[in-house]
């Protein structure tokens, strides 16, 4: 296909993301997003007819960068998108634009305010089944844009803090072309559950409702009769801390399902009738099962990612839709490392992904499930021949034994030229939060070329993940930091250091700094606050400074509702051990983070200068989260980041 063919006309726009339609003929890109704010991102809609190369702009005469979370109708036909709040629906073969839904508003949001996409079309592309939010009662948080206007803008929106009432919600099912709304009445929910919709159960009749308390704990899940209002609870899941993301997949013409669960120790698959019976467990064994690949049900096969005996790696594996099935490894035992894989509609062929932590991603066209090479599609050749001109060591993956028969796993980036004689500063990456995992062999782009010329000025880098991380290493692996985040995660990584130091003698116990952005940036604070004897810099950015800030989403799911373990609250935000600090700081923040929100680096601002404290701080103008809008963003901070290390910590052997 010739590259203009795949040009937006009139735009020089990229693109953010893109859908096929089921039958590959039509496909929505996504483009011209406007910075993320809690609920979504917004932007522009275009749909490509791949047979007439033709462009139509999804909206008619919507404002630019107004609509989100667009999907095709399952027969390709039409579009249904959120603007102002409310669901609408553009239909292709009439060229007529249906508003489904009007009440959305300040008060209430169709679509689930949150997460901007909850909702389903149905199979025969009729129905369109939503959850809608009453905000009425949620407070309003409050950006303001000081730099894009003569006079300062001001951007609101609703969000829940820990202990605050939450949107209560409820589903509503309404033809694609309009008309009344039928909502759901399910017995027994509250404003405090989450309520959302899974899909359709394998026809346009019946609809899958899961129900989540608020602490996350406890689900049901329920088949809903759309005509009747008839409700079955088919399955509930608990867990005395939390559930893990339960993956739901419908196979035999749904009459079976597959559910992911942590219930005997490990996080597998079960399979359940329709009814909800369990009829076996389908991944048996000590491991976990990290995530579903694929269901070829013709040949009666289901594939997942794990990693049984290294977690920091991935492979591709298959067993039986039958309880009882042998576990076999797909994934070569010569390609060690990270592997992914996207697999076609008929589950005979995938993409492959490939890398390691020193080498960049290899891109390739397997058949399955022999995982024959068909076709090379990127090998990366020339980042390849860039990197091999470059001094730099192999990476080394390790674990530290902090006692008590916990071991926590770790790599380190040494310098090219090393006096094991002399002593070394060592610098720190972490994040050691339940979202995310560190100590991956895995290429990390931009990041681990950072960290490499960092390496090269004479500092060892490494990073440790701690318990409580999402690693494959059991659920009581990742369970042990309920109720204490920012505890359990702080000693951990406290404790590793103090062991590297006693068997790596020629690591500077003078010279020890470390870093994380968002739940790293908390932890960096809590271990230069809590351990000032250990490490002397710190440099977080987009950090929580009190957990009582953030939603309930993460943070009571992990920590619990606030009336019930205050003391966790306080002991885990590193506002509370402000106080202590002793070493260089340089706190980073965007004034329009929607998601950790600027009034957390304001407030240990605060703190800080109450208690006399010296600090260096940083923050970007209407930058969010990820600080990276507006131009050269991301250089500033790789470069900021660098001067106050090589100042306040310099590198090389004493």
């Amino acid at each position: 296909v010739p590259s203009y063919r795949l040009k937006i006309p009139g735009t020089s726009e990229t693109v953010n993301s893109y859908e096929f339609t089921e039958n590959r003929n039509r496909l929505v890109v996504f483009t011209n997003t406007t910075q993320e704010v809690w609920g979504g991102d917004k932007g522009d809609y275009w749909i490509m007819d791949i047979g007439l190369w033709t462009w139509i702009k999804l909206g008619g005469n919507a404002p630019s960068q107004s609509l989100k979370g667009a999907k095709f109708s399952p027969d390709g036909k039409k579009v249904c998108y959120q603007k102002d709040d409310n669901l609408f629906v553009e239909d292709f073969t009439s060229f007529q634009i249906y508003q489904i839904t009007n009440t959305g508003s300040k008060q209430r949001y169709d679509g689930d305010w949150g997460s901007g996409s909850n909702y389903y079309w149905s199979p025969d592309s009729r129905l369109i089944a939503f959850v809608e939010s009453d905000i009425s009662e949620v407070p309003m948080y409050t950006i303001i844009n000081n730099t894009e206007t003569l006079y300062p803008k001001i951007i609101q929106f609703p969000y829940v803090k820990v202990g605050q009432k939450k949107a209560s919600s409820r589903i509503g099912i309404v033809k694609s072309c309009g008309g009344p709304i039928k909502w759901m009445d399910i017995p027994g929910i509250t404003s405090d559950d989450y309520l959302r919709v899974h899909g359709w159960a394998g026809n346009s009749d019946e609809l899958l409702i899961q129900v989540l308390n608020r602490t996350q704990d406890s689900a049901r899940i329920i088949l809903a009769e759309i005509s009747s209002g008839d409700l079955t609870t088919i399955h509930t899941e608990t867990d005395e801390a939390w559930l893990c993301n339960n993956n739901f997949e419908w196979i035999e013409n749904e009459n079976k399902f597959i559910w992911m669960s942590e219930k005997d120790g490990w996080q597998h698959l079960y399979l359940y009738t329709r009814a909800g019976k369990e009829l076996g467990l389908l991944t048996p064994g000590n491991f976990d099962v990290v995530s579903v690949s694929g269901i070829d049900e013709k040949n009666g096969c289901l594939y997942y990612i794990a990693s049984p005996d290294n977690p920091t790696q991935r492979y591709l594996y298959s067993t039986s839709l039958s309880p009882g099935g042998k576990q076999e490894r797909i994934t070569p035992d010569s390609l060690a490392g990270t592997n992914s894989y996207q697999f076609s509609p008929d589950m005979q062929w995938a993409i492959h992904n490939y890398s390691t932590f020193d080498n960049p991603p290899v891109y390739q066209l397997i058949s399955l499930p022999d995982h024959k090479i068909f076709k090379i599609l990127e090998t990366n050749d020339e980042l390849k021949k860039k990197l091999e001109l470059l001094e730099r060591n192999p990476t080394e993956f390790f674990r530290v034994d902090i006692g008590n028969d916990v071991e926590l796993d770790g790599y380190c980036i040494k310098p090219s030229d090393i006096d094991y004689s002399k002593k070394h500063p060592l610098f720190y990456y972490i994040y050691g939060e339940p979202a995310g995992q560190t100590v991956l062999d895995r290429w990390h782009g931009r990041q681990y070329l950072w960290h490499l010329m960092l390496a090269q000025k004479g500092y060892f880098i490494m990073s440790i993940d701690n318990r409580g991380t999402p690693a494959p290493r059991g659920r009581a692996w990742r369970k042990s930091i309920n109720g204490q985040l920012g505890i359990l995660a702080v000693h951990d990584q406290a404790a590793a250091t103090k062991k590297i130091l006693e068997t790596r003698p020629y690591i500077d116990s003078e010279r020890i700094g470390i870093y994380g952005h968002s739940g790293g940036g908390q932890m960096s604070l809590n271990l230069i606050f809590r351990y000032p004897e250990i490490y002397s810099l710190a440099m977080p950015s987009s950090f929580v400074c009190n957990q009582r800030y953030y939603h309930p989403g993460y943070q009571e799911k992990y920590m619990n509702r606030l009336e019930d373990n205050e003391d966790g609250y306080i002991n885990g935000s590193p506002i509370t051990w402000a106080h202590q600090l002793k070493g260089d700081l340089l706190i980073i923040h965007g004034t329009g983070d929607s998601n950790v929100h600027y009034q957390s680096f304001e407030a240990l601002v605060n703190e800080l200068v109450a208690h006399k404290k010296r600090f260096s701080m940083m923050s970007y103008p209407n930058r969010n989260h990820g600080l990276r809008e507006g131009t050269n963003t991301q250089y500033h901070l790789y470069d900021l980041r660098t001067n106050f290390l090589l100042t306040n910590m310099p590198p090389g052997g004493k």
